[in-house]
């Protein structure tokens, strides 16, 4: 559906270098990286608004690479939305269809149809400028879909609004894309890349590192870049041997500290991952099918997201993931000792 090729654009001290994406037909895709890695260019770049030094765009077999931003059937949404304040909620729908020429009643239908999938049919008189953050977000997306774009593309759509109206707009923006919309979503929360995408791309000072499915991405990240900006804490440089059991390995952290790992090791020095949700605590050295257990210290308890935060001392610090409920289960505080486990598979190789 969309074909991005070879695409170079450089500026005094910035450089987007060779990038080279593939979005199919009705996907949602995520650009992630931090602010100024160059994922907006691309955006920039696919809409018209800047034209590469070379490579070229092609979108449904047709390259659009030097065509007028006006010519190409593509939608694009900036943080700031871009409503215009002086219009009405319909009037702001309606603007697209009328610059196209659709009769009155097409228009009448077109923007008041939108209006009631947006949740805000019962808007449609109010000025701009008396909405909320969530409510001018709809506006905003449902002006863009009036001319039912090829390509939606997202810049950072999220990030000016409070958790509540982002989940209002998240389950918008998964129900446009199910009904077809092709997305490219541009953020630097990985978050919304794991509710949201299909497919990501992290990209880094304007190349792009790694691309795949939202699993391969976040559970296999390819360096330390990814796996510190995929929000994965423990990351740890090893040398590795194997085991005297068939098929494991070992992945020494620190002489007398090593994990026993499955994943076969391309070379004697390398680093591992292993997330923190894949760990599991308990009071007494537990009966499991985890190979790696040890005993360790609660140095830190830290509120997070959904739970807590531990970091426990086993000779290095790893940082665990519990709900409240197994924090107040197990009765735990900073200073006990507790066994951590996990298993061999859970520890991952990066390469």
């Amino acid at each position: 559906m969309l074909k991005i090729e070879n695409i170079d654009k450089k500026f005094k001290g910035f450089h987007l270098q060779q990038i080279n994406l593939e979005v199919e037909q009705g996907e949602y895709f995520m650009l992630l990286g931090k602010s100024g890695s160059g994922k907006s260019l691309i955006l920039e770049i696919l809409a018209g608004m800047q034209k590469p030094d070379s490579g070229k765009v092609v979108l449904r077999n047709k390259e659009i690479t030097h065509l007028d931003i006006r010519k190409r059937n593509i939608g694009l949404l900036f943080q700031d939305n871009a409503i215009f304040s002086h219009l009405s909620v319909f009037d702001n729908i309606a603007y697209p269809l009328r610059s196209k020429g659709f009769s009155k009643k097409e228009i009448n239908r077109k923007a008041n149809q939108l209006a009631k999938d947006f949740d805000i049919g019962h808007l449609t008189k109010r000025k701009t400028t008396n909405l909320s953050g969530g409510e001018t977000q709809r506006v905003a997306l449902a002006r863009t879909l009036a001319m039912k774009p090829d390509l939606l593309l997202l810049d950072e759509p999220l990030t000016s609004l409070d958790v509540q109206l982002r989940q209002g707009i998240r389950k918008l923006l998964r129900k446009i894309n199910r009904q077809g919309q092709t997305i490219i979503h541009v953020t630097h929360d990985h978050e919304e890349a794991i509710l949201l995408a299909d497919r990501v791309a992290v990209i880094n000072q304007g190349k792009i590192i790694q691309s795949g499915t939202t699993e391969d991405v976040f559970h296999y990240p390819k360096n330390e870049f990814v796996a510190n900006f995929t929000g994965i804490k423990n990351f740890f440089m090893t040398s590795f041997k194997p085991d005297n059991s068939q098929g494991v390995y070992l992945a020494e952290i620190k002489p007398g500290l090593s994990f026993k790992i499955l994943q076969k090791p391309h070379n004697t020095l390398g680093s591992v991952i292993l997330r923190c949700q894949d760990i599991i605590l308990s009071k007494n050295k537990a009966e499991t099918t985890a190979v790696n257990n040890f005993q360790g210290t609660i140095m830190e308890i830290l509120p997070a997201l959904n739970g807590f935060e531990l970091l426990v001392d086993i000779g290095i610090r790893l940082s665990v993931l519990i709900s409240r409920e197994s924090l107040q289960k197990l009765n735990l505080e900073e200073g006990m000792h507790i066994w951590v486990s996990f298993k061999a598979s859970a520890v991952r190789v990066l390469g």
